[in-house]
């Protein structure tokens, strides 16, 4: 038996120049093409490959892989939510919707459901128009007292609030950086404007519902003219005192002018009931005289029995008259008896 020394297999055969294997009949196994045609595998891998190239072109980028499709979707999905989430609004009652496109003003809307461009192309504001604010109006900061100075050079303590509501939004919104501090201040000149006109009686009496009337419509000229887009709805006056310093002084004044007036009220009532009085005696003697001119023996006779009976009624007396002895029974006596208790036992 002999051996190859170029490595033959049992059948007495070699890898052949090519180093492929033979078969046992000498043969060489037949190679696998490359392509069988257009239903082999090949082919068809081919096919797939060539799809998947076309749709990653038609995704955005280019270059993208299969598995991003679903979160492409869920960004759709978001995307779509966003658009019709900023693209409605809805303004209550009280409210009135100011829209903004890249923040200039584009209208004001009313109540209800409006529609708008997308967020950020167009923004709303929505504010209270209904809504009646108050400032209330004391001492500066760390003070306690708001003095002022009124017309007839005293000093008075004041505490006062202001009403107000939005009349214009879009003036509202856009000419005043501070409301609340514009206010203020504005208040506080109509104030001291009207505070320096009064008297120090008539601010902390009488006068001071028409100081707080001429206040408010003061402080509605200037905000006004300061294109404000407020409405002043009324001005409170809280509190309008001499101040702490000279309050116990100004009490002792203003009590002993109190009783001053009092005096002159009561001297006012009693000259009123003596004129009454007198204008009564001298129409009653009038009268008299009247009578007096028909028949003076009679007259003269009634008044002289009257005036005797007005002096004698309350005296014991006997009176005689001369030319004509007449006594007279003295009442009191004739009362005194009657009034007497019986005796007891008779």
């Amino acid at each position: 038996m002999n051996n190859d020394s170029s490595g033959g297999n049992p059948w007495g055969g070699n890898a052949g120049g090519d180093g492929g294997p033979k078969s046992p009949w000498g043969e060489a196994p037949p190679r696998r093409p490359a392509s069988r045609g257009p239903t082999g595998r090949g082919d068809l891998d081919d096919l797939l490959r060539r799809g998947q190239e076309r749709l990653r072109g038609s995704l955005p980028g280019g270059g993208g892989q299969l598995a991003h499709v679903p979160w492409l979707l869920i960004a759709a999905a978001v995307l779509a939510i966003w658009l019709v989430a900023t693209a409605t609004y809805r303004v209550q009652a009280q409210e009135r919707g100011v829209v903004l496109r890249f923040g200039k003003y584009v209208e004001t809307t009313g109540p209800g459901f409006h529609l708008k461009l997308p967020s950020p192309i167009d923004s709303v504001v929505l504010p209270k128009v209904e809504q009646v604010n108050s400032v209330d109006i004391t001492g500066g900061e760390g003070a306690s007292e708001n003095l002022m100075l009124t017309g007839d050079q005293n000093i008075i303590d004041i505490a006062y609030a202001v009403r107000w509501k939005i009349k214009n939004p879009e003036l509202f919104l856009f000419e005043l950086a501070d409301p609340d501090t514009t206010i203020h201040e504005v208040a506080e000149a109509a104030m001291r404007a009207e505070i320096g006109r009064a008297t120090l009686d008539n601010a902390i009496g009488p006068q001071r519902a028409q100081i707080a009337e001429q206040v408010r419509e003061r402080m509605q000229e200037i905000l006004d003219s300061y294109r404000a887009g407020i409405e002043v709805r009324g001005v409170d006056i809280r509190q309008a005192d001499p101040p702490a310093a000279v309050k116990d002084a100004f009490n002792d004044v203003s009590a002993a002018q109190q009783d001053a007036v009092q005096a002159i009220n009561q001297s006012k009532g009693y000259a009123q009931k003596l004129l009454a009085g007198a204008q009564g005696a001298a129409a009653q003697f009038d009268a008299v005289y009247a009578q007096y001119k028909l028949a003076p023996e009679v007259t003269r006779k009634r008044i002289y029995l009257e005036t005797m009976e007005s002096i004698l009624s309350k005296v014991d007396k006997t009176v005689i008259e001369p030319g004509n002895v007449q006594t007279y029974l003295p009442l009191p006596e004739v009362r005194r008896h009657d009034l007497a208790p019986a005796p007891q036992g008779k």
